[in-house]
């Protein structure tokens, strides 16, 4: 690396060096690499641990402040904010350079925090979790923005698949922080208790990430329109969802679609564009890309019921509905850490591969899980390999695709391309969720409820979203076809 990298990259970047030898994990872990790895991998850290532990902790914050019909908005608007924060990211680091831009991500998040730490009523509360997800959105987009920054490109895959282990990691240790300070009537702890190692990584940006970026000459425009489309479409999916009436729910998720339609109508001919060129439209590299993102993403969401699931239908405690039903992101964790290694010498077969084992996992959960059992692990068996293999399937594919993002990106959209990834994968989270809400209401969780109803939406929860990773396949081929290596 050029000596003067403090100060900016030299021009053709990190990203442009060849990759002349396999990558290593030792290679990424060593040197000023190191530093880079345990900033961005940190900032996604922080991000997705305050998910899990927010999650985890509402139901004592409604006990201590109220406002118990604001609960699912603390979730919504923090996905929102995040969405919005990572359509923002190439904005961001245009005007305020990678450090500039770290920093300002992380101040975001700690005030937020802060906020949420001491809120006396659920208005003040949905505030602050607001500002968290804006800087939540920005650290986790920055990570996969800066990857290509400050690494040379044979390491790609490696930190990819570092980033995209963390909320793997997340899901494990968030809980169960969250449960710790919930435990002991100490929410507003779980909160403040982030803010240390925020601080830290903060510091640990501002001391190694360059001020400023090779890729000076991309064009960088804010896509006012289709952001507030896009919002327009997670509260209209959201707030659907949220409603007991089966009428209001389709009218969310029916308006929802048509705002994303609107989305793509207006993108096509936009000076400023919510992402690169052309990427609504599958015939292309970067449009069959973000697809099979956004497929990827639907795959997992019923994951939301599986704790509620495993309890009622198979007599398992809270505490291990909770860790069996975990074994989904602990599968994504080893998945993505070895695709890393594994795509440079089959990375189209990865890619076929993810979404094949997804729909394996989905089909196994909708054959077994709806099951009524005591505890008998010649179900439980099962159950626990489709959560492994749906995981297992997206972090297998994940770092292929967004380092294929990369590739394929124009060379003045590199930013606007690599925010795009988070912004697709976060409004995927939060359609995706709220129609498994819708599914499980349809299927009868709960009315009629109890064991039938469990059973049946157990099983239309696994069948219906089996059709994402089956079409998932089809445009793995497509991705393949369009960007094989």
């Amino acid at each position: 690396m050029n000596s003067n990298i403090d100060d900016t990259l030299p021009s053709g970047g990190a990203a442009s060096v060849a990759a002349s030898a396999p990558a290593s994990w030792s290679e990424l872990f060593s040197g000023r690499n190191a530093f880079y790895a345990l900033a961005l991998a940190g900032g996604v850290t922080l991000h997705a641990v305050n998910m899990y532990i927010a999650t985890t902790v509402m139901p004592s914050v409604i006990a201590d402040i109220g406002g118990l019909d604001f609960y699912a908005w603390a979730t919504t608007l923090f996905v929102a904010a995040s969405i919005l924060g990572a359509a923002l990211t190439a904005k961001l680091l245009k005007s305020a350079g990678p450090r500039g831009a770290y920093v300002i991500a992380t101040l975001l998040f700690c005030v937020g925090t802060l906020v949420c730490s001491l809120a006396l009523n659920m208005p003040v509360m949905l505030a602050g979790r607001a500002v968290q997800g804006l800087g939540g959105g920005f650290l986790y987009a920055l990570a996969y923005g800066l990857t290509r920054v400050v690494l040379p490109e044979r390491l790609w895959g490696r930190a990819i698949g570092l980033i995209s282990a963390m909320f793997g990691i997340a899901t494990l240790i968030g809980p169960a922080i969250g449960g710790v300070f919930a435990e002991y009537g100490a929410w507003r702890a779980a909160f403040w208790s982030l803010l240390p190692f925020a601080a830290l990584f903060a510091l640990l940006a501002f001391a190694t990430l360059p001020r400023s970026s090779w890729d000076h000459n991309e064009r960088v425009s804010v896509p006012f329109l289709q952001l507030v489309l896009l919002m327009g479409a997670v509260l209209a999916v959201s707030a659907g969802s949220l409603s007991a009436e089966t009428t209001w729910k389709l009218v969310g998720l029916l308006a929802g679609l048509l705002l994303i339609a609107l989305i793509a109508a207006v993108e096509t001919g936009a000076k400023a564009r919510l992402l690169p060129k052309k990427s609504f439209r599958i015939s292309t590299p970067l449009g069959a890309l973000y697809l099979m993102i956004a497929l990827l993403m639907l795959s997992m969401q019923p994951e939301i019921f599986v704790p509620y699931l495993l309890q009622k239908l198979h007599g398992q405690s809270p505490l291990w509905a909770g860790y069996l039903a975990a074994l989904m992101a602990i599968g994504w964790t080893v998945a993505s850490f070895l695709s890393s290694r594994w795509q440079e010498r089959g990375g189209d077969r990865l890619a076929l591969a993810g979404p094949v084992l997804a729909l394996a996992g989905l089909v196994l959960l909708a054959v077994f899980l709806p099951v009524e059992g005591g505890g008998d692990w010649s179900l439980l068996a099962p159950i626990s390999a489709g959560l492994i293999l749906v995981g297992f399937g997206i972090g297998l594919a994940w770092p292929s695709l967004v380092t294929r993002v990369y590739q394929n990106a124009p060379a003045t959209e590199q930013d606007l391309a690599a925010g795009g990834m988070t912004t697709v994968q976060l409004f995927a989270i939060a359609f995706g969720t709220a129609c498994a809400g819708m599914v499980a209401n349809f299927a009868g969780i709960a009315e009629p409820g109890d064991v039938a109803g469990a059973s049946s939406a157990a099983f239309w929860l696994g069948g219906i979203f089996a059709v994402a990773p089956a079409i998932g396949v089809l445009v793995a081929v497509k991705v393949v076809r369009l960007t094989g290596r």
